[in-house]
């Protein structure tokens, strides 16, 4: 077995997270690890290839290879929790950036997505989230008016879930997630700070009230090297 590769990984992990190649630095170049650790160029591949499966570097074609931020936010995804809820225990730095707040009737694809027939409205709320001054998560919902009646500025700010719960009364019961990795889009990439990145991680809910209503459809895009999605599982017997 051809462990030389394994060798390799092992010493520029250690350098990374020691700060010797510090993140958004350039790695040697391949000929550099050949010739330093007299190892063949596709040996250097595999180690690379396996630094970016894990998020350590990212490959940009015709420039070579860079340091991502190791640090990836710890997104509760499979709990139901809101940004503010999110950002106060994980103890971080943002701002919340509000791109578009509107009532308007839905169109079709939207309204399949929350199940509306006739003629109701949905709340659009499109937030930026600045996280350590970068614009890294754009996040766009959607709320049917017979629930949430009214939404300011003040409230898209602060916390929606905390205003629908302390203020309207009602309670929220579960969601359905899917997550996806999908091409940044032209609003991702004016709306983001999304550098060098070609893809985002990309979360759908459809969110209901503790009786079952569905009152909510939002898609959170995430700027890859700050998206980790953890869970727990159980083997039942």
């Amino acid at each position: 077995m051809n462990s030389k590769y394994l060798s390799l990984y092992g010493d520029i992990v250690s350098k990374i997270e020691e700060g010797t190649f510090p993140t958004n630095s350039k790695l040697p170049s391949e000929s550099s690890f050949m010739e330093e650790y007299d190892i063949s160029r596709d040996t250097v591949r595999k180690s690379l290839q396996l630094l970016e499966q894990n998020g350590y570097i990212h490959k940009i074609k015709g420039k070579g290879s860079f340091v991502l931020d190791f640090s990836k936010f710890n997104f509760p995804v499979a709990g139901l929790i809101s940004y503010k809820e999110m950002v106060e225990k994980l103890n971080l730095h943002s701002k919340t950036i509000i791109h578009k707040l509107e009532l308007e009737t839905p169109d079709t694809n939207m309204a399949k997505l929350l199940d509306l027939t006739g003629d109701g409205e949905v709340w659009k709320v499109f937030r930026i989230r600045q996280i350590n001054g970068k614009k890294i998560i754009l996040d766009k919902d959607y709320f049917k008016s017979e629930f949430v009646s009214n939404l300011t500025k003040e409230i898209c700010e602060d916390s929606i879930y905390g205003y629908i719960e302390k203020e309207l009364g009602l309670q929220i019961g579960f969601s359905n997630k899917e997550i996806t990795v999908e091409p940044c889009s032209e609003e991702d990439k004016q709306l983001l700070d999304i550098e060098d990145f070609d893809m985002v991680a990309v979360v759908k809910s459809t969110v209901h009230l503790i009786d079952g209503s569905l009152f909510q459809y939002s898609e959170s895009r995430h700027r890859p090297d700050k998206f980790k999605f953890t869970d727990f599982a159980r083997r039942t017997w």
